[in-house]
């Protein structure tokens, strides 16, 4: 992702210097380097994850199929959620560029709630599905589903505490580049874990209703 920077006109030179965006000051290029090292690891493990769902998605041995079980009301909810959530998250990072602290937070604790909203209709439809006998014992699709779903799930939940965690130290501490480079991290994990429910959505939910 490429970072913003600004232009400032200097009387000497006449032209513009581009200033870097706090989170690439202080060494910030490597550690988001490296982070983006991070992610690709993830998604070589969603990869797999999708790949044995696919394989596993027809194996149901008699019993609940995606149709059956997967509430449209309910995944559509979840995707509107977490991609609003994209977006406040999006927005808390344009705000500390700017050097609003106070709407940075706002923006922030917006993605938070929002996040634990996903969560808890996510747990939701679990609990209805082990209620009616859905469960990853029952088949192998169940079994597929419950691990690729729950994984990113996980993620989120790891999200979650870690926007907390930036939250809190923004909070205290006000805005620095090491705090602003951890805001923008944990915005490109959130964007991250957005890509891959648009995938979920569509491989998981959307096909197996049809």
């Amino acid at each position: 992702m490429a970072s913003m920077s600004k232009a400032v006109l200097t009387p000497k030179q006449g032209g513009a210097v581009h200033e870097p965006a706090p989170e690439y000051s202080h060494g910030g290029d490597v550690s988001i380097l490296g982070f983006w090292f991070f992610l690709a690891t993830d998604l070589l493990i969603f990869a797999c994850l999708f790949a044995t769902f696919v394989i596993l998605r027809t194996h149901t041995d008699g019993g609940p199929t995606g149709s059956a079980i997967f509430d449209v009301n309910g995944f559509v909810a979840e995707t509107f959620i977490l991609l609003t959530s994209s977006f406040t998250c999006g927005l808390a990072t344009f705000a500390l560029r700017k050097g609003k602290r106070k709407a940075a937070l706002s923006w922030l604790g917006a993605t938070i709630l929002l996040g634990i909203a996903f969560v808890g209709l996510e747990i939701s439809e679990f609990i209805h599905d082990a209620a009616i006998g859905a469960t990853a014992q029952r088949s192998a699709f169940l079994s597929g589903f419950f691990t690729l779903v729950g994984t990113h799930g996980a993620h989120v939940s790891m999200g979650i505490l870690w926007m907390c965690s930036v939250f809190y130290q923004i909070w205290r501490r006000g805005i620095h580049p090491v705090r602003a480079r951890k805001l923008f991290l944990v915005g490109l994990y959130w964007h991250f874990l957005d890509i891959v429910w648009v995938f979920i959505f569509t491989v998981v939910y959307m096909m197996g209703v049809v």
